[in-house]
């Protein structure tokens, strides 16, 4: 149980990495602040999602891929991979989807920033607990 304890711990420490990592006022400036990374070097853009392994470790770990398990997984990788598009649609090809164009401008509010935190937490909370079951 202890285990547990400083798991969920770490997972909301590194979760408030992150959110500290892309504070931003709009999803334009948390793209530019991406891309000064991911122009550097793109391993460099995959560091700076430590939870994306953080969790990986622990699914490999307590052997815990069951559905909140493939499921925070899988909410981790997307998020990665939309960063990404995101940075190709701006920065290489120069023009974007009209729907996405008018989320760059879009506000962040204090609870978009938390939702990684709300969801990502939990959902490793009950893939481990699962296993014990």
């Amino acid at each position: 149980m202890e285990i547990l304890l400083q798991l969920i711990f770490a997972m909301i420490l590194l979760e408030l990495l992150e959110i500290y990592l892309y504070k931003a006022e709009t999803l334009a400036e948390m793209v530019d602040k991406l891309f000064v990374y991911y122009k550097q070097s793109v391993f460099l853009f995959f560091i700076l999602h430590p939870t994306v392994y953080f969790v990986l470790g622990v699914l490999l770990y307590f052997d815990a891929f069951n559905f909140y398990g493939v499921t925070i997984l899988v909410l981790k990788i997307f998020d990665i991979f939309f960063k990404m598009e995101l940075i190709r649609q701006k920065y290489y090809l120069k023009q974007m989807d009209s729907e996405l164009s008018k989320m760059m401008n879009m506000k962040l509010t204090f609870s978009m920033r938390f939702l990684g935190l709300l969801v990502h937490v939990p959902l490793l909370y009950m893939a481990i607990t699962a296993v014990f079951g």
